[in-house]
């Protein structure tokens, strides 16, 4: 997605140069928006998926609505006649392009099992002394010796 934010900043010459741009953003854009719940599912315990997957759903529509208020400021203050000025439209798409690039390191970031997060089978013993739903027929037994 940032590969094509970025170089959609110089292809802006021909109208096949924008379609080409277009086809990269948003293969990219499905390729994350449709990731993220499996990295969200995989990087919390079981008992929080629905909340986890909420929040991603919440912050996406923030996102949405952040993101068009500051291109939109950004256009409006770049704007020559009826029209957004081409360098307008390149420092917007500069800034997606940075923020794009943002996503990807805390998509990075996000822990993954194995890599120094916490099991979700192991799980931390409630205030009730019982133990968090194990996945597995091995987290079952491990839970019991426990």
């Amino acid at each position: 997605m940032a590969l094509g934010y970025a170089a959609s900043i110089g292809l802006l010459a021909s109208a096949w140069q924008v379609v080409l741009a277009t086809i990269v953003i948003s293969a990219g854009l499905g390729l994350a928006y449709s990731s993220m719940p499996a990295l969200i599912m995989g990087s919390v315990p079981t008992t929080e998926t629905a909340a986890a997957n909420g929040l991603n759903a919440l912050m996406r529509a923030i996102g949405t609505s952040v993101s068009s208020a500051v291109i939109s400021v950004v256009l409006a203050q770049l704007t020559l006649g009826p029209a957004p000025s081409l360098t307008g439209l390149r420092v917007g798409l500069a800034l997606a392009a940075g923020a794009a690039l943002a996503g990807l390191l805390i998509a990075i970031a996000i822990p993954r099992p194995g890599r120094g997060a916490p099991s979700v089978a192991t799980g931390a013993a409630t205030d009730a002394g019982t133990h968090a739903h194990a996945d597995t027929d091995a987290d079952r037994a491990a839970a019991k010796r426990v």
